[in-house]
């Protein structure tokens, strides 16, 4: 799971790669929001809608928005509340 960092605190992550390849990084995923503080906003990339992960993320006070970039390309945006 590749996590950047950007110069306004914000972060981005990228698992298309590590999910397309049979990687589950739901629980990391969630590790990091849990780690990050309130007010954080994190731009998720992920091959499909992810329904299950948007779920999870309610229980962990992270507020989310889907967006479709393409084929295989969706982007979830949150932020921890």
């Amino acid at each position: 799971m590749q996590i950047k960092k950007l110069e306004n605190g914000q972060s981005e992550i990228d698992v298309r790669e590590l999910v397309n390849n049979g990687g589950h990084p739901k629980d990391d995923i969630l590790q990091y929001l849990s780690s990050v503080p309130k007010g954080t906003i994190t731009t998720i990339h992920v091959p499909h809608e992810a329904e299950p992960l948007v779920n999870l993320m309610k229980t962990y006070q992270v507020d989310v928005a889907r967006e479709k970039l393409g084929e295989g390309h969706f982007c979830l945006h949150t932020i921890k509340r």
